[in-house]
């Protein structure tokens, strides 16, 4: 798997987020390149709609910037049309302006503008409110065209950065994170206030939502910086290695949740007694470890176009899963017969089993490998996409021998 990518890898890794003065830089040219157009073009003495739709439009990814373009002209052109039907038939009044803001709204959201539905009202006003309409609005969406273009030549010219390596950063920390509540599960809470503690550590496996939310935000924006990318030869890759990756997180989370959850059961039907006697509690706590670093291997492994290092993560994650199963085998004997002393308990022990053999299921290479499978298959339509599927299966074939 790791050499699919190697080619790109160092490409990747010199990728990093774009500074605040290069965007700013990058914004302003097209702002002042539209409106010089424009004064050439148009023939309103200050052109003003060209700068502010090319600011608009000059966005942080390529594909962001031409779907933004589409969107931005489409309303404009949508609200200079009802200006010009509502121009024909009354003119500007109060009520008619109430209308025309509301059918502007209305058709804003039929012709799926997104954002953009505010700027079909904005468009109609302004054209409404001058007194030769036909003019002002066809210069209006000639401006509009202008800005638009401009931005999305500034962008071809000066292309945006890839944004893998943030969103290789942020599932990199979102597994440091799951690897610390590993941790903090195998510290048996001692006394009194042990429930609290159980209650406590529930708490941090649902912050873990929160957590993924904004690692699914950072990867849809990497997604979006490999869309018609010129400098990406294999963007489906990128976008699938990683979107697969954060899927397995997520199971993981969700499944550390319930695991935490009956961890807080057990506390709660053992208040004057430990959750595990010596033996159990020092297995248990081998198992999470390893499962803490199988964890952050994993994430290592799913952002290798980055680091660079997909073999040694690859051999650190299958080496510790084994060592957790090892530790799980053993846990299970001690659970087992436990049960026979406190056959009360077997339902929380059993739950715990099932959970920590989800987790370790789910990090499995060769489970990683049927997902990024399944998902080539959705896009086989395209001989590209064929291709990577032949090398991800030719990969995945060698690493077995």
């Amino acid at each position: 798997m790791p050499e699919m990518i190697s080619s790109l890898a160092h490409r990747v890794a010199r990728s990093r987020r774009e500074p605040v003065a290069v965007q700013a830089l990058r914004s302003t040219a097209a702002a002042v390149i539209s409106y010089v157009v424009a004064l050439r073009l148009s023939n309103e003495p200050s052109p003003l709609t060209a700068p502010l739709t090319a600011l608009l439009v000059v966005q942080v990814t390529l594909y962001s910037t031409l779907t933004t373009s589409i969107r931005r002209v489409n309303s404009v052109v949508v609200g200079v049309l009802i200006a010009i039907g509502f121009s024909a038939l009354v003119g500007l009044t109060w009520w008619s302006l109430g209308l025309l803001i509301l059918a502007s709204l209305a058709v804003g959201h039929l012709v799926r503008v997104d954002e953009f539905v505010p700027e079909v009202a904005i468009s109609a006003m302004l054209v409404l409110g001058v007194t030769q309409v036909a003019d002002t609005a066809w210069d209006r969406v000639l401006e509009t065209v202008i800005g638009a273009v401009i931005g999305l030549l500034i962008n071809l010219l000066v292309a945006p950065p890839l944004w893998v390596g943030p969103a290789g950063a942020a599932i990199t920390d979102l597994a440091r994170r799951m690897g610390r509540l590993l941790d903090h599960l195998g510290e048996e809470p001692l006394g009194p206030a042990k429930v609290e503690q159980a209650a406590a550590r529930l708490h941090e496996a649902r912050r873990l939502d929160n957590d993924i939310a904004q690692v699914d935000a950072a990867l849809r924006q990497a997604e979006d910086s490999l869309r018609l990318n010129p400098r990406v030869r294999e963007g489906l890759l990128f976008r699938l290695v990683l979107r697969t990756g954060l899927d397995t997180l997520e199971i993981c989370a969700v499944v550390l949740r319930v695991a935490c959850r009956t961890l807080t059961d057990l506390a709660k039907a053992r208040p004057d007694r430990p959750l595990f006697d010596a033996a159990t509690a020092a297995a248990l706590r081998q198992v999470l470890r390893h499962t803490a670093v199988a964890v952050e291997s994993f994430a290592q492994l799913i952002t290798a176009q980055v680091t660079a290092n997909a073999e040694e993560a690859e051999a650190r994650l299958t080496a510790e899963l084994a060592v957790a199963r090892d530790h799980r085998d053993r846990l299970a004997e001690l659970l087992r017969t436990t049960a026979h002393e406190e056959p009360a308990q077997w339902q929380f022990h059993g739950a715990l089993l099932t959970e920590i053999d989800r987790v370790l299921d789910e990090l499995g290479v060769d489970k990683r490998s049927q997902r990024l499978l399944e998902e080539l298959d959705h896009h086989t339509r395209t001989h590209r996409p064929v291709r990577l599927r032949e090398r991800l299966t030719g990969r995945r074939g060698r690493s077995r021998d």
